[in-house]
């Protein structure tokens, strides 16, 4: 079974990911603060880094001029971004909900304009449909909102057999659960473009038999794709023509 990461990975939503998270802090910031309409370079260079919505408003706040200074982010994001929730003494949940907000009034009010923001990758739309066509299971694995990615799927009539969203707890844990539930599904595949999380999978013993795929396009820091470890290969979109079989194997095999 395929399981695959959905921003940067099935759809690039960077055009939405600026147009909600600048919204969610203009709501948290001070009134009458600037902060620019196009997607600045600095939050393009800062969005590979980002593992939770919650951080993409605080980016954008730090954009504008508040929090930590943006070449903190570049020395050691993780840091950088504690000392700027406690600086603009704003918390997790509070970005999340008021991210959430954002999209929620969004699709009320202008579905369309909003699902337009996203842009799914044509090779992968294109192997994903096949799947559905064939009957061939797959699944979606994110930290989005499992409700917002559900909407995003639909628009362009893609029907995973599973959704784990970020209710549902890490990923590494989510898929713990899904081989111990349905081991006859496998040989399981795990696509992402956020090397950390394949290497945090590749640590647990439990998810040898998963191929973990790190796909070349999407939101990969610089050097991501050099000097992989063992268990972690590649994935071209070449390669998404190919029955999934074919696909590159990335499991641990155990010595007898």
């Amino acid at each position: 079974m395929l399981i695959s990461d959905f921003d940067g990975v099935i759809v690039d939503g960077m055009e939405e990911y600026w147009w909600s998270a600048r919204r969610a802090a203009a709501q948290l910031l001070p009134a009458g603060v600037p902060l620019p309409q196009a997607v600045p370079e600095a939050f393009r260079q800062l969005r590979p880094q980002v593992h939770h919505g919650w951080e993409m408003p605080l980016l954008a706040a730090v954009i504008a001029g508040h929090g930590q200074p943006l070449a903190a982010f570049h020395m050691d994001y993780a840091a950088a971004l504690a000392a700027s929730l406690q600086q603009l003494a704003w918390s997790e949940l509070q970005l999340t909900e008021a991210l959430d907000a954002v999209r929620q009034q969004a699709i009320a009010s202008d579905r369309q304009a909003w699902l337009a923001l996203h842009r799914p990758y044509p090779w992968m739309l294109k192997a994903l449909q096949r799947f559905d066509a064939a009957g061939v299971p797959w699944g979606v694995l994110t930290t989005k909102s499992a409700g917002f990615t559900a909407e995003l799927l639909s628009s362009h009539q893609l029907h995973p057999q599973v959704i784990y969203g970020r209710e549902d707890g890490p990923k590494p844990e989510v898929l713990q659960r899904l081989l111990a539930q349905a081991p006859a599904h496998g040989p399981w595949r795990f696509l992402e473009d956020r090397r950390l999380t394949l290497e945090a999978v590749r640590a647990l013993p439990a998810l040898d038999a998963v191929h973990c795929l790190l796909v070349t396009w999407g939101y990969l820091r610089p050097g991501d794709d050099q000097d992989l470890p063992s268990g972690i290969k590649l994935l071209e979109p070449e390669v998404l023509d190919q029955p999934l079989a074919q696909w590159p194997a990335a499991a641990i095999v155990q010595a007898n």
